[in-house]
């Protein structure tokens, strides 16, 4: 039975310990407790920070990107599965409830992104919104940080990809359409499925997967190409959904498609179960134990080239039933190759000589 104290929009129920603290708030007697004030649904709090350096070198060989930039630390999304939740506790904060209602935002981002094209040493790489946390998450509405950061990339003719489970990239429509006449952007767009109830449960605020198929649409008729990603895949709630979900989004225009496998991370795995046992307690114990034949009887494996796609059974018959749909569906998928001649050094017009 799902439980009485759960936070509607939220992806995480509570608060969690920070793995570097050395105290934390706990509630050891639950039936001496009258009134769970601090249950109250929190409210979004955003914290400002001015960092000196905003594009970050991967060293991952296996996440399909050199350079990104995320202009937001903290995701209003919720998604209880999302692996950044981690990355929240080196802000002393926590991989829970924090992570999805305390947002730092970096809001000298624009003015950072252009210092650092304009130095002589940047070498012009295709470079990824988002990455850890989305570009377009609720905030964005109001802050306009990632509208920013594409008008720099605009000026500057920089090749740019978007990753997103929103579909917030319509309101800088015009922008996108400007840089796709280059062939400098590529907008990837993330559905986990195409069943409501369950995308609701587990990404609360991310749009609808009827938003997303006409977003990618819209995007598709404006020459701006979009892929998707069928992710996470998890086995025994949305694994099913893959032929359709890349059926639908090729019908609606997306070119390509590509797939993660569930990996819970540090907290995110006492997060992700205790979500599993209150929405779905008559199959949690099986769907936990697919995750774990995934990961070598682990619910994570932080081994590069596995850990995106799993291993084993159950991963072969996810990499069949995608491949498979990938091939029918999408002729294989298109890649694309952004363009970087186009760059234009201290923001000059190039001359074709």
């Amino acid at each position: 039975m799902k439980s009485e104290q759960t936070i509607r929009g939220r992806g995480a129920q509570k608060h969690l310990p920070n793995s570097f603290s050395k105290q934390e708030f706990t509630m050891e007697w639950d039936e001496g407790i009258d009134e769970y004030t601090h249950l109250d649904k929190p409210t979004t709090q955003i914290f400002y920070e001015n960092p000196k350096k905003l594009i970050n070198k991967i060293s991952s060989p296996d996440v399909g990107m050199e350079y990104s930039i995320n202009p937001y630390q903290g995701c209003e999304h919720g998604c209880v599965y999302c692996y950044a939740r981690n990355s929240h506790e080196y802000w002393g904060l926590d991989a829970g409830l924090d992570f999805e209602s305390k947002i730092i935002v970096k809001k000298n981002a624009s003015n950072l992104l252009e210092g650092e094209l304009l130095n002589s040493n940047w070498k012009v790489k295709p470079i990824v919104l988002s990455g850890n946390t989305d570009c377009y998450q609720p905030l964005e509405k109001k802050l306009r940080i990632t509208r920013g950061l594409l008008k720099v990339m605009a000026k500057y003719r920089h090749p740019v990809g978007i990753i997103t489970k929103n579909v917030g990239f319509l309101e800088d429509l015009e922008l996108l359409e400007d840089l796709a006449k280059d062939n400098l952007v590529r907008v990837v767009l993330s559905i986990t499925s195409l069943d409501e109830k369950l995308r609701s449960r587990l990404e609360p605020r991310t749009a609808s997967s009827k938003k997303k198929l006409e977003a990618i649409k819209i995007l598709s008729e404006k020459g701006v190409p979009v892929s998707i990603m069928t992710a996470p895949i998890i086995p025994g709630l949305n694994h099913s959904e893959i032929p359709e979900i890349i059926k639908i989004a090729s019908e609606h225009g997306a070119i390509d498609a590509g797939y993660s496998v569930v990996r819970l991370n540090g907290r995110v795995a006492e997060i992700f179960k205790g979500w599993l046992e209150n929405h779905y307690p008559n199959r949690s114990q099986k769907v936990w134990h697919q995750i774990e034949n995934l990961h070598q009887g682990q619910v994570n494996d932080s081994n590069w080239g596995q850990r995106m796609k799993g291993n084993g059974a159950e991963a072969d018959v996810i990499k069949q039933l995608f491949h498979l749909a990938r091939n029918r569906y999408m002729n294989g998928g298109k890649r694309i190759t952004l363009n970087t001649s186009k760059f234009r050094r201290n923001g000059n017009y190039a001359l074709d000589l």
